[in-house]
């Protein structure tokens, strides 16, 4: 069957090879999505295994509608009733792109009433509307006049892996931190830092992904496809077992801190939920008191950008940021995703890769430092 897999802007090519590592075939890349193939069990892997995936979509029909009424008559048209029972439930999803239908609400609207009409007819009973965990979770796409009809796999989204139990503010989207873990190219082999950890999402996907571990084998929630008719438990089962007996130990270290006291409790807290507590160390101490490991290593931190968080003044926080980078992390590969490019100038420092990702709606940069040993043309000399 045919998969449309959503992620997030400038994680497309990350998730490509996340699908093709994992069995997926003919992998094409779209934007904020990847296209690609399988079979029934390679859904329930994906949504199992996948860590930097948002939802699975299965499209099941395509069309063009002029305007309201073809738009209902279509969807009518549909056999729902081969996804879901007349007393079960849905929810519609929708997006609309283009000057004829404007307004996604309206466009999930005329959906929900063409099912519920079709089942009215057929049986004379109808399915309910339960927007949080329907047995049928309907994704419309429009563009102009065409409209993509699919269903979703997952539900919830995949970026909500259950561990997340304490919260602090602004904290970073689980499938954001797994894409940044994959883009800085952190092979294994060294420690991974994160002196400004929060509520620990990027020490927990670090740990996840050095582990092997699927991000999402005990979701709490389950996935949409398990109330389908369809649904094979034992084949779910089977992908779950597998994925487990991949699991491996990780000994060289993931290091986490924070200055408040309040987010290592809030570390700690998920670091449990996520079972996780003999791979990730946790310490409450500032980052300009850090105290790293030998290098090499790699340090990923999520500063504050003067937006959702805000900062005295900006400029400074981020020039102690690199001062603290040149003085105790030398031989440290340095990551920093920021929304403040203005004050990450004052970092000082030159970027050795600049990739453009967003961090829910504000535009960032995820920005590299390389931090020699001395300066670069030394060690170059040597």
């Amino acid at each position: 069957m045919k998969l449309i897999v959503k992620t997030l802007a400038g994680l497309e090519e990350v998730l490509a090879s996340e699908l093709q590592l994992l069995g997926a075939e003919n992998i094409e890349l779209g934007t904020r999505s990847v296209f690609c193939e399988t079979d029934l069990e390679g859904v329930y892997r994906l949504n199992i295994c996948l860590s930097t995936a948002l939802r699975i979509l299965i499209p099941i029909v395509r069309f063009e509608a002029e305007d309201e009424t073809e738009l209902y008559d279509c969807m009518n048209e549909i056999p729902w009733e081969k996804y879901v029972s007349p007393t079960g439930t849905i929810a519609v999803d929708a997006i609309a792109q283009g000057e004829v239908f404007r307004h996604s609400h309206y466009i999930a609207l005329k959906t929900k009433d063409a099912v519920v009409d079709r089942f009215r007819s057929l049986f004379d009973v109808r399915p309910n509307v339960d927007i949080n965990f329907p047995d049928l979770r309907i994704n419309v796409h429009n563009n102009d006049k065409t409209f993509t009809v699919s269903l979703d796999s997952s539900g919830t989204s995949l970026h909500r892996r259950g561990y997340r139990e304490e919260g602090e503010e602004a904290p970073l989207n689980e499938v954001l931190a797994a894409g940044m873990i994959r883009l800085s190219q952190w092979n294994k082999d060294c420690p991974f830092i994160d002196p400004m950890c929060g509520s620990g999402t990027l020490l927990i996907e670090a740990a996840l992904f050095a582990r092997n571990i699927a991000p999402n084998k005990n979701r709490k929630d389950g996935f949409c496809f398990q109330r389908w008719p369809n649904f094979q438990p034992e084949l779910l089962e089977k992908v779950r077992n597998e994925s487990i007996s991949k699991e491996v130990p990780f000994n060289i270290g993931i290091y986490g801190g924070d200055i408040r006291e309040s987010a290592t409790r809030a570390t700690k807290v998920n670091i449990r939920a996520a079972g996780l507590l003999d791979t990730i160390s946790i310490e409450t101490r500032s980052f300009e008191k850090s105290i790293p490991p030998p290098p090499p290593g790699i340090l990923m931190v999520n500063p504050p950008y003067d937006a959702r968080m805000s900062l005295e003044d900006a400029s400074l926080f981020y020039k102690k940021l690199g001062d603290k980078f040149k003085s105790g992390y030398e031989g440290y590969q340095a990551w920093v995703i920021t929304g403040n490019p203005e004050a990450a100038k004052a970092i000082g420092l030159r970027t050795s890769r600049k990739i453009p990702l967003f961090n829910g709606n504000i535009a960032c940069k995820f920005l590299k430092f390389e931090m020699y040993s001395g300066t670069k043309k030394v060690k170059n000399e040597k």
